[in-house]
């Protein structure tokens, strides 16, 4: 038995020792050239992103407007694909408002619309609140660029979603200054 072992262990080295030497041995393939896309076919379509600079001018408006009504939140802003760009934790908010903010902030801008009113179509499409990382309550508000949503702000922490909302108002009109 032991003469098969050693036997097959040496066919195996010596074969993987021959694939080596054999795929070494061979010239290198060239490298594709780069391909382009091109851009007057239609093919391509240009988007508009909120900056980090922009996105923070609005997270702190919106904490801004919060403390000056002595609330404590969390404001989440993020892009049209849905990433956070920027969260903003205010002192003495609850540790559910920052995971809340952000899924305020999710769901503003997946429909196009405050989630106050987003929470209303509940009545009629019970089962939109099933969908991964939304959150149909007041606090949401989207951001957009000729017509199209870019970003969406979210607030959390208030003790109500009408407040939580005004603080997301607040941080998308600090955008238009």
């Amino acid at each position: 038995m032991k003469k098969i072992l050693l036997g097959a262990t040496a066919a195996v080295v010596a074969a993987g020792t021959f694939g080596v030497v054999s795929a070494n041995a061979a010239a290198p393939a060239a490298a594709p050239a780069a391909v382009t896309a091109d851009a007057d076919n239609g093919s391509l379509r240009t988007s508009t992103h909120l900056t980090v600079e922009a996105a923070t001018k609005a997270a702190q408006a919106a904490l801004d407007a919060a403390e000056q009504e002595n609330q404590r939140v969390s404001v989440a802003v993020v892009d049209r694909n849905g990433n956070t760009i920027v969260t903003l934790r205010g002192d003495g908010a609850g540790p559910q408002s920052y995971e809340s903010a952000v899924k305020k902030a999710y769901t503003a801008v997946s429909w196009n619309a405050p989630t106050s009113e987003l929470a209303k179509r509940l009545v009629n499409a019970p089962t939109l609140k099933d969908i991964p990382g939304t959150l149909f309550l007041a606090g949401g508000a989207p951001v957009t660029a000729k017509g199209a949503p870019v970003a969406g702000i979210g607030v959390a922490g208030a003790p109500s979603g009408d407040l939580d909302e005004k603080f997301a108002r607040a941080g998308v009109a600090s955008l238009a200054k």
